[in-house]
């Protein structure tokens, strides 16, 4: 297909679209008419924020994730900690310590501190009022304090998910627009190697045009609900019992869907089916591990050990998704793109090209991999991973967290756009209530809200950024 066909395909759909979006949008439940209607703001697609030159920020919740991204930030220039807090006070202040050990002046002896109640971060936002805060708490939490931040007057950058019912996504895409404060998903994956190397290959029409993708979170967590009163598996194993479908699906959709910038005037997600293995690991490692009266076991896991969810875009791509935090076996997000041309995939990173792989391979029978790569990361490796690898490398997850952190400090200072606006993290989360809705409808399609009222038509594909 070439590119006036695509052209012509996607000025085909966007002609009949309107004829077609009332029906589309009376299927989500959760899509009422005033969300139809605008929200009182400006749409936030390329929205650039005035620069802050100086970064007034706070952070929410400093378990590790947390953590993480404080000792990153306050490293960086034209940055500033004004206020940390937790729900646990030995967390706030093991953290205020470890800032003032790192660092040789007193910049952190002004730095505010909260703990003890649920609601001390809404009296933070009242007191210090940063200019952003960064979001590493529970899933529940993320929705209710990335809005409240907002309407604060604060830009928040939230861990994944964004949030976990729709109702919550079309609250944060409205407040928002209203606020005309970026709220970002922080979606670290998205600034691997691979995966920003994938997406330079992609702009640069390598495998043609894009057909199919596959993505994950096949990563086994049990060991999580050791952590019975504190720390992740605390809360996150009540999911695991009373929720439905893909919980955690944006580390291996994120960066798939910026690779056909769905969402973004090349294409957008349409619908859903979904389908989920029977819920028994769960149930059996708490009975191996825990004695019967343990509240362990005295949940009923209703959610599936492993389910396969599968995207179809207005242009008739597809996705498969899949998310397994439980059965034994080795991690992987997948990441495979495909196209007419060829294929890249990932665990291990891998391609095959028609016509061979700059002449390391004759055709598309054979994968380059291993160290075959060291050719191909030389021709097309990301230009934004060779500026900040090595600034970033000591920063976690190995570097692509600094790399995201570097990317919002550096934009917020220049006043230009983010690589993530609030509608993709709000797509990406959406996956989850509605392969949980699927799967209660005997894997029945759901169709995605369109969070940007249609303006994603006009909203550009994400720029290869040197």
């Amino acid at each position: 297909m070439s590119i006036n066909r695509r052209n012509f395909i996607r000025k085909t759909y966007l002609s009949t679209a309107a004829l077609a979006s009332s029906h589309l949008f009376s299927q989500s439940e959760d899509t009422s008419m005033d969300q139809l209607t605008l929200s009182g703001g400006r749409y936030m697609g390329g929205h650039a924020a005035p620069k802050l030159t100086n970064i007034r920020a706070a952070f929410i919740g400093l378990g590790s994730r947390g953590g993480l991204h404080l000792n990153f930030f306050e490293g960086l220039p034209g940055t500033e900690v004004v206020a940390l807090s937790d729900l646990y006070e030995d967390n706030v202040k093991e953290k205020l310590r470890a800032l003032k050990q790192m660092s040789s002046s007193s910049q952190f002896v002004n730095t505010a501190t909260y703990w003890g109640d649920e609601n001390k971060w809404r009296t933070m936002l009242q007191e210090v009022k940063p200019d952003v805060v960064f979001i590493c708490t529970n899933w529940n939490n993320h929705a209710p304090m990335a809005i409240e931040c907002m309407i604060q007057g604060a830009h928040a950058f939230v861990e994944v998910p964004l949030a976990v019912t729709l109702k919550d996504l079309w609250e944060i895409v409205d407040t928002s627009e209203r606020t005309q404060k970026h709220c970002m998903m922080m979606e670290n994956v998205n600034y691997g190697r691979a995966e920003l190397m994938y997406l330079n290959m992609c702009r640069q029409g390598v495998i043609g045009e894009l057909l199919h993708a596959e993505a994950a979170y096949i990563h086994e967590l049990r060991g999580q609900m050791q952590q019975e009163d504190r720390g992740t598996g605390s809360w996150r194993t009540h999911h695991y019992a009373t929720s439905r479908g893909n919980l955690y699906p944006t580390h291996g959709l994120g960066p798939v869907a910026q690779y056909m910038s769905l969402g973004r005037q090349e294409d957008n997600f349409k619908s859903l089916v979904s389908f989920s293995t029977p819920a028994m690991g769960r149930k059996l490692y708490a009975e191996k591990n825990y004695p019967p009266d343990h509240k362990w076991n005295q949940l009923d896991y209703q959610n599936g050990d492993l389910n396969t969810s599968m995207i179809k875009t207005h242009l008739g791509r597809t996705l498969m998704v899949q998310w397994d935090e439980t059965s034994p076996r080795p991690y992987t997000r997948l990441n495979l793109i495909q196209g007419t041309r060829g294929t890249l995939a990932g665990y291990p990173t891998r391609m095959a090209l028609e016509g061979g792989v700059l002449g390391i391979t004759e055709d598309h029978l054979d994968w380059v991999e291993g160290e075959q790569l060291e050719k191909v990361y030389e021709k097309f490796d990301h230009p934004l991973y060779k500026r900040l690898n090595e600034k970033s490398k000591n920063s976690g997850h190995g570097g692509m967290d600094g790399i995201m952190m570097y990317r919002i400090v550096e934009c917020l200072q220049k006043g230009k756009s983010l690589d993530q606006n609030v509608y993709e993290g709000a797509f990406w989360s959406s996956v989850s209530e509605l392969s949980g809705r699927s799967i209660q409808q005997d894997g029945a399609p759901q169709s995605f809200p369109d969070f940007t009222r249609g303006k994603w038509k006009t909203t550009k594909p994400l720029e290869i950024i040197s």
